[in-house]
């Protein structure tokens, strides 16, 4: 089963049970072990998962953690649980702290069994990080969550992998943060900021105020064009390659003005679905080719992943703007298409994208991308 399906299944279980979870123990019984199963790991398994792991830290002589993920006989990672409802704040991660520095593991998780924290040392070697780099929510969960709560599973854990994932969702997490202050409320930062871009003249408190004002209502207007746009574009039947100047532009000053002289083109826009699926297709093929060899190029109908920058090297293309999303695979001439529902499914056709690196690596590839 995949791991969404067994999170979905383990959500709808907890959904019923919590009312009558009371205790710590119970909120490990109930949910955290559970989901470590999910991962792949045998929480039966003391060669895989260990209860109450001891570790000392100086002085103190057998401080236990409540679950250290084991491999080759050495943590990988650390889980400190909480009693469900129970606040995940930086003071009940103390222990963790303590523990983090004295194993070898680098990703420490706090968790009630509901809510998800993860933790490594991006900041400082050595020294868990004070702020997470992920939070996971059982009960209110996408697919993208599932695909970097994936990374820690059995199946797929690689620490280096999960290190830059780490590196990028921190800062990620971070920057959206940011905009959705901005977008709620724009700081006077923020305003001083925007409006030196576009006023060379002296910000006076009046015009401050007004331009205040204006930069808020621009923020959400450009959201909401933003938004149309990718509208209209789901409308496109992009399996027939339907170009973006055969669909009615909206209206604008500069388009009334213009229009007329020159058609209006789309700008290309890169997804995050689109560059979601590229790592997916990176991390697959990782252990096959240099992953700078495997390179993205997007275009209007489709995204193109290619082997080595080149267009003769086509490995996949994902149609992902389309109502229905599906993938080309050029592990043949021509290339087939597979019709998926989720990112997860490129898991799915991992052979064959290794197949179609394979295939460029015997021959010159004949088909363009």
């Amino acid at each position: 089963m995949e791991l969404i399906d067994q999170l979905t299944n383990l959500a709808s279980r907890a959904q019923k049970q919590i009312t009558h979870i009371q205790t710590e123990e119970a909120t490990k019984n109930a949910l955290v072990m559970p989901f470590i199963n999910a991962l792949g790991y045998n929480v039966f398994d003391p060669t895989e998962v260990v209860p109450e792991f001891i570790c000392d830290i100086g002085t103190k002589k057998g401080e236990k953690i409540d679950y250290a993920i084991m491999r080759d006989g050495k943590p990988i990672i650390l889980i400190e649980c909480k009693h469900v409802g129970g606040d995940l704040t930086i003071n009940n991660a103390s222990q963790l702290f303590r523990y983090f520095h004295v194993t070898e593991a680098r990703i420490a998780v706090l968790t009630n069994g509901v809510h998800y924290r993860l933790f490594t040392d991006l900041e400082q070697p050595n020294k868990m990080d004070e702020r997470p780099f992920m939070e996971f929510d059982l009960f209110n969960f996408q697919e993208t969550d599932v695909a970097e709560i994936k990374k820690l599973s059995k199946a797929a854990f690689n620490i280096e992998d999960l290190l830059f994932a780490a590196y990028n969702l921190k800062y990620m997490r971070a920057f959206k943060k940011y905009f959705d202050e901005q977008f709620t409320q724009p700081s006077p930062d923020f305003i001083n900021f925007v409006s030196k871009q576009i006023y060379d003249g002296v910000l006076t408190p009046k015009l401050k105020e007004q331009f205040s004002v204006l930069v808020h209502r621009s923020f959400h207007q450009f959201l909401n064009d933003k938004i149309t746009m990718r509208l209209r574009s789901a409308m496109l039947d992009t399996s027939n390659g339907l170009l973006a100047t055969e669909v009615p532009a909206l209206p604008t000053l500069e388009s009334a003005a213009t229009s007329a002289a020159e058609p209006v083109e789309k700008e290309i826009e890169t997804t995050v679905e689109e560059t979601e699926g590229f790592m997916i297709v990176r991390a697959i093929l990782r252990k096959m080719v240099a992953v700078n060899r495997v390179v993205m190029r997007d275009v209007q109908s489709y995204c193109g992943i290619l082997l080595d920058d080149n267009n003769r090297k086509p490995i996949c293309r994902l149609h992902f703007n389309g109502s229905k999303k599906y993938v080309t695979v050029f592990d043949q001439e021509g290339g087939e298409r597979v019709d998926i529902t989720s990112l997860d499914d490129l898991y799915g056709l991992a052979s064959r994208i290794r197949a179609a690196v394979q295939r460029h690596e015997k021959k010159p590839a004949e088909a363009g991308v």
